[in-house]
């Protein structure tokens, strides 16, 4: 990526709040009156084949709080929860695996949270040993888990290795004493080149780091000890988030606006601090917050124009359909996302009836899914081919989005895209702001944008 001169004003315009487009619409349009018999009979209809599956494990509980923090965790300093936990996701994967067609394989599982080390190694045996039993597993399975190097040993590694996980994403944030104290999460560096050596001793050769920008305290210069610290670890990918601020959401998220948060402006230059320095060594800027070496499947999928887009971010598994387990989680598949109850009790009690613990979903429409289609190829991609996306929706894209293309002036103006007869391309600029680009395609904009984080 080149030397970027931008306009700060300009940035101040365009950083407004907007969905990180992980679903279309965004989860802000899931109801709790949608018509579950039609959502079910949809569910029931893609059970029928045999599409790939792609699971995803909620795992809540952390052992204390880290103040940036916006997922959907609960605090348990001792662990003592995480046995209960278990009972009612065995209790889950057994209602859903008697609905699932046994055909179906499992090229993808994530372990998210919260925090999944936060589990016993026993824990972590045990939930290894249950996904094994009650799915059939791909041979070419890409399994990760997301770990916190604070609560790791090598007993853990051991579980979870031996339960097939080949993927490791390390929460890192920032290596700063400082800001690490303002946030609530120390964790000396040394604890990260621990976790490494550990992982790469029972097999795993591949890892990503996440990184945060736009917390409190960050300088320049403090991040840019950051960034070199951690690519001493020479990571296949790395997640380099902007730090989410939604206080009214959020509440933890006040106590830092008592110590202070960066502006606009140093939020910037943290951004092309990283760009610059990541793309310098090697790794291609995919989009929004994540970059891969030229080499990682991500990186590839992107040049082959196969790179998808779902609640785990980017993903070169294309065709297949998201199961996930545990409080909050969120599936899609046939045309139908639903979340499970976002309360540990409201999850309990619906499981304690034998209930899929779902409480609120959305069916997409023909346009739904035609405007899924146009955001993930233009945040995959780039780019859009008027001609290719005409091809693949089943209609004129150039006269369907009339009025979305006619918007599109404004951004191209601020140099944002560069428009053509044939279609647009994102300029090195607009992968700063590519959400702002995907917010023209979006048909309910506007509404509760209060809920969604600033662009930049």
């Amino acid at each position: 990526m080149s030397q970027l001169r931008v306009d700060v004003d300009l940035i101040r315009t365009l950083n407004v709040p907007g969905p990180r487009y992980t679903s279309y619409p965004p989860a802000t349009r899931f109801s709790e009156d949608v018509d579950k018999d039609a959502l079910l009979a949809r569910v029931a209809e893609n059970n029928r084949t045999q599409r790939d599956l792609s699971l995803y494990v909620h795992l809540p509980f952390c052992a204390s709080p880290c103040l940036y923090c916006g997922c959907t965790r609960l605090i348990d300093p001792k662990g003592v929860k995480n046995a209960t936990y278990l009972d009612y996701l065995e209790r889950e994967l057994e209602l859903r695996g008697a609905q699932l067609n046994p055909q179906r394989q499992v090229v993808q599982v994530h372990l998210g949270g919260g925090t999944p080390t936060h589990l016993s190694a026993a824990e972590l045996e045990r939930l290894g040993a249950l996904l094994h039993e009650r799915f059939q597993l791909s041979p070419r399975l890409e399994a990760g888990v997301e770990v916190d190097p604070r609560q790791l040993c090598e007993a853990k590694v051991e579980a979870l290795t031996s339960a097939g996980f080949n993927r490791v994403s390390i929460g890192v944030q920032d290596v700063n004493p400082d800001v690490q104290a303002a946030v609530n999460r120390v964790q000396p560096i040394e604890l990260v080149e621990q976790a490494v050596r550990w992982f790469e001793a029972a097999g795993v050769r591949s890892f990503n780091f996440d990184l945060i920008y736009g917390l409190p305290l960050q300088t320049v210069e403090s991040f840019t000890e950051t960034l070199e610290r951690t690519l001493e670890f020479e990571p296949d990918r790395l997640a380099v988030f902007g730090y989410a601020h939604v206080p009214q959401l959020v509440k933890t998220q006040r106590k830092l606006e008592q110590i202070g948060l960066p502006d606009a402006e140093l939020r910037l230059r943290l951004l092309q601090l990283t760009i610059e320095t990541l793309t310098s060594r090697g790794y291609v800027y995919i989009g929004m917050d994540h970059f891969a070496r030229e080499d990682d499947s991500l990186a590839v999928a992107q040049r082959e124009r196969t790179l998808r887009r779902n609640f785990q971010g980017y993903s070169t598994h294309s065709g297949v359909d998201i199961y996930s387990f545990g409080m909050s989680a969120i599936s899609q598949a046939g045309g139908a996302y639903w979340q499970n109850h976002k309360l540990l009790a409201d999850y309990y009690a619906a499981l304690d009836r034998d209930e899929l613990p779902w409480y609120r979903g959305y069916l997409k429409t023909d346009e739904d899914e035609r405007r899924h289609r146009t955001i993930e190829r233009l945040m995959c991609d780039l780019s859009l081919d008027y001609d290719a996306m005409s091809a693949q929706l089943g209609v004129d894209f150039r006269a369907h989005f009339k009025h979305e293309l006619a918007s599109l002036v404004d951004l191209e103006q601020h140099g944002l895209i560069e428009l053509s007869e044939s279609g647009l391309t994102v300029t090195d600029l607009g992968r700063l702001l590519i959400r702002n680009v995907a917010m023209r395609f979006d048909a309910y904009l506007g509404q509760r944008e209060g809920r969604f984080s600033q662009t930049i």
